[in-house]
């Protein structure tokens, strides 16, 4: 079979069925003749399974110790059921407490009183569910970063910088260097890639990074959102870098990757920090 049948008889999309042979979970030959993929009638059954124990929540992981015989699906699906069982108490309790507080007719933002329909806070707070919520607070950083208003921000600064500088540059300019001494030249137009790379990384990888953390990270998409934003950032250095070069500002290009170190390395110490006062402030409440 085509990927285009297995596409129709599964009624997958193309890029599942590549990503769950990319992962190494189905294995189709090569047609000696044209190169294409062939699929058996194993690979199909196999991506209909994936497919389904993935839609339970099961992740590529466990699915490929399911499928190499390290671990029985039983045990998997009992793993599974007793986490789903939890997120259901868990949501029921959240909803009993909402529908409270709309039996009162008359509250609002302004008259709430939390300790009314949770008596003892520090407890509520302690949860492990409410713990994760607020730890992810204490680095909302992540969120300020991995917003697409950060990634538009930065979309827009090297369209302004290709455009500022566009009129003033040489006809060719440097995209690759070696110990201070250009190695390549392009057409200055070249500028313009640079916000373009941005476009694609938010567009193209972005969806990639995030079908991937998604199978292995509860908050795939933060973190998600935080990488293509920073990859976009080191683009804009670069553009900056080829610019400050051509101006002998600059020599050399570790200058412009330390300063993007230190900037993630920065929002994390941030983050690491916030989220230390807050384990404190925790502990000292307890007291």
């Amino acid at each position: 079979m085509t990927i285009k049948e297995m596409e129709d008889k599964t009624g997958l999309a193309r890029s599942n069925i590549r990503f769950y042979e990319k992962e190494g979970l189905i294995s189709p030959t090569r047609n000696e003749k044209n190169g294409y993929r062939e699929y058996s009638k194993t690979d199909l059954e196999n991506i209909k399974k994936i497919a389904w124990l993935r839609t339970l929540g099961i992740s590529i992981e466990e699915i490929r110790n399911i499928m190499g015989g390290k671990t029985a699906l039983s045990a998997v699906l009992r793993k599974q059921s007793g986490a789903l069982e939890g997120q259901i108490v868990e949501l029921q309790q959240a909803k009993i407490i909402c529908d409270r507080m709309l039996a009162e007719k008359t509250l609002c933002y302004e008259n709430l009183q939390v300790e009314q329909f949770i008596p003892k806070l520090q407890d509520y707070w302690n949860k492990k569910e409410n713990r994760q919520v607020l730890r992810l607070d204490s680095v909302s950083f992540l969120y300020l970063w991995g917003s697409s208003l950060t990634w538009s921000v930065i979309l827009i600064v090297c369209l302004l910088i290709g455009g500022l500088f566009y009129p003033k540059l040489p006809p060719q300019i440097p995209v690759q260097w070696s110990e201070g001494v250009v190695t390549s030249l392009v057409d200055k137009k070249f500028i313009f890639v640079f916000p373009g790379a941005c476009i694609l990384i938010r567009c193209l990888l972005q969806p990639w990074i995030y079908m991937k953390l998604q199978m292995y990270d509860h908050y795939g998409e933060v973190i998600t959102e935080y990488l293509t934003n920073y990859l976009c950032f080191v683009v804009l250095s670069i553009e900056v870098f080829s610019i400050l070069y051509l101006y002998g500002v600059v020599k050399s290009i570790v200058a412009v990757l330390f300063v993007d170190t230190a900037v993630l390395i920065g929002l994390l110490l941030i983050g690491l920090i916030r989220k230390e006062m807050q384990s404190n402030n925790s502990g000292n409440t307890r007291r």
